[in-house]
């Protein structure tokens, strides 16, 4: 998994390349919790790129969704390839995040 930080509009963008799962969530962990203890309370997780989710990749989706909602940011997820769609929606989180098809939709919210 690769990821890639940029800043747009005052959202933090976080991309996501590869495959998010046991070996690598940590990882995206740290960095969402990095930017959340910065201050960022408004980001936009990029997943156009990211082929592949666990259960370990859904629960740092969700801690980081809490946080951000404690402290009245806004978290959208964009650009869900068809599998990682079916992932949230078998997992009932797509009535939980506030997901775009992509990334101008997101920055257009």
């Amino acid at each position: 998994m690769h990821l890639q930080i940029n800043e747009v509009a005052g959202n933090k963008i976080v991309a996501i390349e590869g495959r998010l799962d046991t070996t690598t969530y940590a990882d995206l962990e740290k960095t969402l919790t990095n930017l959340f203890d910065e201050g960022c309370h408004n980001m936009i997780i990029d997943c156009s790129a990211m082929d592949y989710v666990s259960s370990s990749g859904l629960r740092v989706f969700l801690m980081i969704l809490k946080k951000i909602k404690a402290a009245n940011g806004n978290l959208i997820l964009c650009g869900l390839q068809p599998a990682i769609y079916n992932v949230f929606e078998i997992s009932g989180f797509l009535s939980i995040f506030n997901i775009k098809e992509n990334l101008d939709q997101a920055l257009n919210q």
